[in-house]
């Protein structure tokens, strides 16, 4: 009985260290989203935002990504769950270069760093305020592939009209 009891415990261990977020994305952060941040004029809040690349715009001396924010999971990367799932728009930059043919639009990617102002951008003919982070961490995220698995043998090895439960009364003998 205790060794069940063990088993369970360091499954659930383990499971558990499944979900915890990367290293550089650990610690404690301002629970605030990006809309919340304009509304609340959150200025020097510590924060860990996240979502897909509209458009990565490198400058002298430094490189800025505007984002659309998406919820984060326990792992800290943005949520892919639903696709109209946002938080608004935020501007994240941070000092270096970083190549927009790498981090290009629809990449998921993770910061860490203080609200830094605000800025305000169009989108079409609405002006936009965007909450502006001054990035410590980018953390772009691998792109995930939907892969479809097909049965070696979608039939059984005896092909269609054979296999668990269908024998004879299948080809109308039954």
């Amino acid at each position: 009985m205790k060794t069940r009891i063990l088993l369970v415990a360091a499954a659930s261990l383990v499971l558990a260290a499944c979900a915890t977020a990367p290293k550089p994305l650990q610690g404690q952060f301002t629970p605030v989203s990006p809309r919340d941040a304009v509304a609340q004029k959150q200025t020097g809040a510590p924060v860990r935002w996240g979502g897909r690349i509209i458009e990565t715009v490198p400058g002298q001396g430094e490189t800025c990504f505007q984002m659309l924010a998406r919820p984060l999971n326990t792992s800290g990367r943005p949520s892919t769950s639903s696709s109209d799932a946002s938080d608004g728009r935020f501007l994240a930059c941070r000092s270096g270069f970083y190549d927009p043919a790498v981090f290009e639009p629809g990449r998921d990617v993770t910061f860490i760093g203080r609200i830094d102002g605000y800025q305000s951008t169009k989108i079409g003919e609405y002006d936009y305020p965007l909450p502006k982070l001054a990035a410590d961490v980018v953390y772009l995220w691998p792109v995930q592939r939907e892969v479809e698995v097909v049965p070696a043998y979608p039939y059984g090895p005896w092909g269609p009209g054979w296999g668990p439960g269908w024998g004879w009364g299948y080809r109308g003998w039954w």
